[in-house]
């Protein structure tokens, strides 16, 4: 049923919304949710496992540089496989002769398990420590890297004599600690998530079991929308590992919990005006829907631009977040209705709406606090933005780029046995620069790294097959360290005099083209994004002013929580730097989800506008209406994006701290008090250059 007579007037709903509408009443809603358990179902048993990357650690695109070395080098056979490099080491002190001993016997036994001869006993100059090089494939899935790792690390710990200690570094062993940071992350993530989104709804709703409806609709929503990222990856090829899902569950519950307590407020204010829930939950549906598919249509798009990113990480995120929302909306408008309408008004036991009872929000904390803004708008509004741009100020100073060794916030083994080989041997050991080149040109490239100008390089190899040979280089400064990326980058720049077809790889390189793939992310998505934004609120409040003034606001409030989240990783949680993909990210979500609190404010105002025709009554209005469950559904955002700390990846855990504390400053400081101030100022200007901006009356509110 797309209309139905409310007892006054005949209620037409929006087209966009009449399947959702018509779905809602006696018989069909019992067949709308039959149908999303049979969908539901069916998608996840049947969903194909997704396409999986074989370097969890990687994140470049194939055009750079590093990456083509790699390609370059592909047919070298010393270049097919990847060293594990196992630390010998005692606490305290040096290597005893009987060590030595030790070790060459661990060599012989990691033979079974090495692709070629294991290198070593290698000693440290000092005597501090020994290495054991074996070459572990580089042709692997993380599954079967891991294995590897685990045999390497079984075999090299057997049998030592007391005291010496054996540790696996280098890059399988790092791929295989990173991957094991989301064994069980799926399980994990869910139950937390869950479990914070029913204490939430427990706290917002203060009944027995209503939570339990929109938590389990949302809740099928996220695995749905977990075997559609899976369908999708597996027809495309893009990979998707624990980070991407546990991202897009996060902001599958948390984008999906607040679309749910939008259309349940709503539909508690319908049921205080209609005898019928059913014509109760079509008009909330009606009502709420635009907003909702405003906001959830603005962080689709922006999530769907992301496509546009060189970083596959970031494009992975982009689409899969995309499917998720796309998921997690169509649950909250298509199913969601019909199953709260299901159990019947007393589902909000003890506090159930009935039809005359006045609306509690109307003269409570939120109205007054409308009155208060609108009485000094320009006081209000130079303060607040005064605040937020004290709080960005810390964002200039902001640092980015973690090396391989910082991206755990529990050091692994592979970490601390990497620390342990820097104290003994050249820090570049584990991983070295690699330069694929002509091989007329090899003992021209040995010259050169050899040559004083370069300092701190030194040839560890050089290997050739078919015309191309792999010089391979060991820097002395800490890889991923300021002095490293200028000796790759001076690298680079002097061998093009040599041969300009010669390509460098390897780790350091890698962070290198990282930087540059970042940035060049950064430059092209933002305009995107906000492109994206600003189209969104021009179509549904048809106003210039309002778009610039919401865009703006929100994007000062993304600096603002940069700027916080930089004092609280460098003062208190002591991390070295942002993640490189972090600024993107935060932009993304902030800037995507915080318009939607800005969408529900003010599309609730231009509803009182229309009908009453003043503009600073009609956002006192709405932030009456919208202030308890606009609030409520930000508190359990910003709780949702927390839980990514569940995992201990830096990159994640610096998401959820900035997202969480943006999200709380967009609905207590933006949304409650600096857009309501900037409205009030404006007045029906606000509104130009729709025909609100010449509604002309104005209604004292102040009182």
């Amino acid at each position: 049923m797309e209309s139905f007579d409310d007892g006054t007037n005949r209620y037409r709903a929006p087209a966009l919304l009449r399947p959702a509408v018509a779905l809602v009443g006696p018989r069909r809603s019992w067949l709308a949710v039959l149908l999303a358990v049979v969908v539901a179902g069916l998608s996840l048993t049947l969903a194909p496992e997704p396409a999986t990357s074989d370097d969890t650690a990687s994140n470049l695109p194939a055009s750079a540089e590093s990456a083509r070395a790699d390609d370059a080098l592909a047919g070298i056979a010393a270049a097919q496989d990847a060293p594990a490099i196992v630390v010998l080491s005692r606490d305290g002190g040096p290597l005893e002769p009987a060590d030595l001993e030790a070790a060459a016997d661990r060599a012989a036994a990691l033979g079974d398990v090495a692709t070629g001869d294991v290198a070593g006993p290698i000693p440290a100059e000092d005597g501090s420590a020994a290495l054991l090089v074996v070459p572990l494939p580089t042709d692997t899935t993380d599954a079967e890297n891991a294995e590897l790792v685990d045999a390497v690390r079984a075999a090299a710990a057997d049998d030592l004599p007391e005291g010496l200690r054996a540790d696996v570094t280098g890059p399988p062993a790092f791929q295989a600690d990173l991957g094991a940071v989301f064994d069980g992350a799926d399980t994990r993530l869910l139950i937390v998530t869950a479990s914070v989104v029913a204490v939430l709804l427990l706290i917002t709703y203060r009944s027995p079991w209503l939570w339990l409806v929109p938590l389990t609709v949302i809740g099928v929503a996220d695995r749905t929308a977990l075997a559609a990222a899976n369908l999708f990856s597996s027809v495309t090829g893009i990979g998707v590992d624990g980070a991407i899902t546990g991202i897009t569950s996060v902001l599958v519950f948390g984008a999906g919990t607040n679309y749910a307590l939008l259309l349940i407020a709503r539909f508690r204010e319908e049921l205080r005006r209609h005898d019928s829930r059913h014509d109760a939950m079509r008009r909330a549906v009606g009502s709420a829907g635009p907003a909702i598919l405003a906001s959830s249509g603005t962080v689709i798009a922006a999530l769907a631009a992301l496509g546009l990113a060189d970083a596959p990480f970031v494009q992975g995120i982009g689409y899969v977040g995309a499917i998720g929302l796309a998921v997690a909306v169509a649950f909250a408008l298509l199913v969601l209705p019909s199953a709260m309408v299901l159990p019947g008004r007393w589902l909000f036991w003890p506090f159930v709406p009935r039809p005359g009872q006045d609306d509690p929000s109307r003269n409570g904390a939120w109205a007054r606090l409308g009155r208060r803004v609108v009485a000094r708008p320009a006081i209000v509004a130079v303060v607040s933005a005064g605040v937020l741009a004290a709080m960005a100020l810390a964002a200039t100073g902001l640092q980015t780029g973690l090396s391989q060794t910082e991206q755990f916030r529990d050091a692994p083994e592979s970490v601390l046995a990497q620390e342990r080989l820097a104290e003994s041997f050249p820090a570049g050991f584990s991983s070295p620069t690699r330069v694929a080149v002509d091989s007329a040109s090899a003992d021209a490239v040995v010259s050169l790294v050899e040559d004083e100008d370069l300092g701190t390089a030194e040839v560890a190899g050089v290997d050739e097959e078919n015309g191309v040979s792999e010089v391979q280089v060991v820097l002395d400064a800490e890889t991923g360290s300021a002095e490293s990326l200028d000796v790759v980058e001076q690298l680079r720049a002097d061998l093009d005099a040599i041969d300009t077809g010669a390509l460098v790889g390897g780790e350091v390189a890698q962070d290198l083209d990282s930087r540059a793939t970042a940035e060049r992310d950064r430059l092209v998505l933002i305009p995107v994004v906000l492109a994206i934004v600003l189209a969104v609120l021009l179509v549904l409040l048809r106003s210039v002013v309002a778009a610039i003034v919401l865009a703006g606001t929100t994007v000062l409030s993304y600096l603002s929580a940069l700027g916080v989240g930089w004092l609280v990783f460098r003062t208190w949680l002591d991390f070295p730097a942002a993640d490189l993909s972090v600024p993107l990210l935060t932009f993304i979500f902030l800037v995507a989800l915080g318009v939607d609190y800005n969408i529900f404010l003010t599309t609730r105002a231009r509803e009182h506008v229309l009908e009453h025709g003043d503009t600073r009554a009609g956002i006192v209005h709405a932030l009456a209406v919208t202030g308890g469950v606009i609030t409520s559904a930000g508190i359990l955002l910003a709780a949702v994006f927390a839980v990514l700390g569940v995992l201990p990846l830096l990159v994640l855990t610096q998401v959820g701290v900035i997202v969480g504390f943006g999200v709380l400053l967009d609905t207590t400081v933006v949304r409650s008090i600096l857009v309501p101030a900037l409205v009030a100022l404006l007045g029906d200007r606000f509104w130009w250059p729709s025909r609100l901006a010449a509604s002309g009356r104005h209604a004292d509110v102040t009182a």
